[in-house]
């Protein structure tokens, strides 16, 4: 196998997924003449945790998603759904800007205007739901909210979830009509085309990265190899970002960098029961979620959802939650015990002794049959009937372990991005509700690792003319808030 001498690129991209397409789309449109790489081991983007059937695609808005709002003594805590909407607002901002710049075309192949529920039983969680409402129904960002709990205006809303239902049963619901589907595989796919034509942007396909090491003069040296050819090169960059689902936890370790050493993974995978009879997925046109069983990772949360895949509408209900040591659905059986390390392994024994909930409840999912599956879904859909419904295997997603500020060993939900310390590498780790949100998670990932020049008065201009509301938290402004809705809903040819 022949070497290549090194190639050098301002910017080198682990992972053609939503994260990276994102990345590369914000630092050129910041920087036309900066040079990027973008390295993928399969043989086109989007094909882990971003593609369409591997995520919910829900565009997490926190309008819906019941953890996001969690009730302590009776008092509803809305500190993260603020945060993930306002993030959300500045995700469809940057398409909206994309689309008018003509670099993603057809709007509706990638988002569609599908409306958000969250739909409760029994009076304890109707309470529950109906405090959440009340706490956010007062923010500007929720003020299209609406609640019932009456049986037939819920039906007008979801039919499938009310048919066949106990009338007795004690039910309440919440109504957004201003959410979304989002195809991220899409999304990325659209994204990343634009770049291969980008003068200084060179994609590579069927690439693997085995190993990284840091220069004398600050630089990184990434090895990489063609999986076709066998043929190996070096690039070295002046900055690193590895957003390779799953798979970063282990090019983290690679690194070496200190800020990552007490960082661990726990694969767990994913499946979905998917229903594309036609006339089944007419009746149903929302995004339903419910609460998480007792135990149960917010990754898990039950949902019953409309999507919209290549044209075609269709029903999903999951996840359900298994096990698998890799860590991507392409990885390898050793991904899990390759990752394990002294610097690592406390972290994850501490993590998975005080979260025996969780262990006991992935125990569960594993064994539970597909009757059992079914059963989960005749709590959302009372009639459903075994035959329309197939499962489909979903994304594998990597928990993340760490220490917190005590070093405590404890798990990072949602996600999380690690940087060295002189900002030259960055790595993302975690699960949802990262696609919704990527725009936001990528603009902080620039203050980190770009502090001057995102000060500076050209990139700032920049970043308001992409994101108009950049800098503003839009909850405090409720008239641009209305105006932004209204533009974006135009340009991405969504309801409002």
């Amino acid at each position: 196998m022949s070497t290549n001498k090194n190639t050098e690129s301002d910017v080198v991209l682990i992972g053609a997924g939503i994260m990276s397409a994102t990345l590369g789309l914000l630092l050129k449109e910041l920087n036309p003449k900066a040079t990027i790489e973008i390295l993928e081991r399969l043989d086109s983007a989007a094909q882990e945790s971003s593609d369409a059937m591997n995520n919910a695609g829900t565009g997490h808005a926190a309008f819906c998603e019941l953890n996001y709002t969690p009730e302590k003594n009776g008092v509803i805590d809305t500190t993260k759904a603020l945060n993930i909407c306002q993030q959300f607002e500045e995700s469809r901002q940057f398409w909206s800007y994309l689309v008018r710049q003509n670099i993603i075309e057809s709007p509706k192949t990638f988002v569609n205007s599908v409306p958000h529920m969250s739909f409760v039983w029994g009076d304890k969680n109707a309470q529950f739901l109906k405090n959440r409402y009340h706490a956010l129904k007062k923010e500007p960002l929720f003020q299209a909210m609406e609640y019932s709990e009456d049986t037939s205006v819920i039906k007008e809303w979801a039919p499938l979830i009310m048919e066949g239902r106990d009338a007795k049963d004690k039910v309440a619901a919440t109504y957004m009509n201003l959410g979304t589907d989002v195809n991220f595989g899409e999304l990325t796919r659209k994204m990343i085309k634009h770049q291969v034509n980008q003068e200084g942007v060179n994609v590579s396909f069927q690439t693997e990265v085995y190993d990284l090491k840091r220069t004398k003069d600050h630089k990184w040296n990434v090895f990489i190899k063609d999986l076709k050819t066998g043929q190996k090169r070096t690039i070295t960059t002046k900055f690193v970002f590895i957003g390779a689902g799953g798979a970063s936890i282990l090019l983290l370790e690679k690194s070496g960098i200190p800020e990552g050493k007490a960082y661990g993974g726990f694969p767990v995978s994913g499946q979905w029961l998917v229903c594309e009879d036609e006339k089944l997925a007419e009746q149903h046109f929302a995004k339903v979620y419910g609460l998480a069983s007792v135990g149960a990772p917010p990754m898990s949360v039950p949902h019953l959802d409309t999507r919209y895949v290549n044209g075609k509408k269709s029903l999903l209900f999951g996840p359900y939650a298994g096990f698998s040591t890799k860590f991507l659905k392409t990885g390898s059986y050793w991904d899990l015990f390759k990752s394990i390390s002294t610097g690592n392994i406390g972290t994850m024994v501490g993590a998975g002794l005080d979260n025996m909930d969780l262990t006991k409840y992935l125990i569960s999912e594993v064994l539970a049959s597909q009757d059992k599956k079914i059963d989960a879904l005749r709590s959302y859909f009372p009639n459903v009937k075994k035959q329309d419904w197939r499962l489909e295997i979903a994304g594998q997603r990597v928990q993340t372990m760490k220490r917190n500020k005590d070093g405590k060993a404890e798990l990072a939900f949602g996600t999380e991005v690690v940087n060295a310390a002189d900002g030259s590498l960055a790595v993302l780790l975690g699960a949802s509700p990262g696609a919704s949100t990527t725009v936001t998670i990528m603009l902080k990932l620039i203050e980190k690792c770009f502090p001057n020049e995102f000060k500076s008065a050209e990139w700032q201009e920049k970043f308001k003319e992409m994101i108009p509301s950049f800098g503003l938290k839009l909850n405090d402004h409720p008239e641009l808030l209305k105006e932004l809705r209204a533009e974006t809903s135009k340009t991405l040819e969504l309801k409002y």
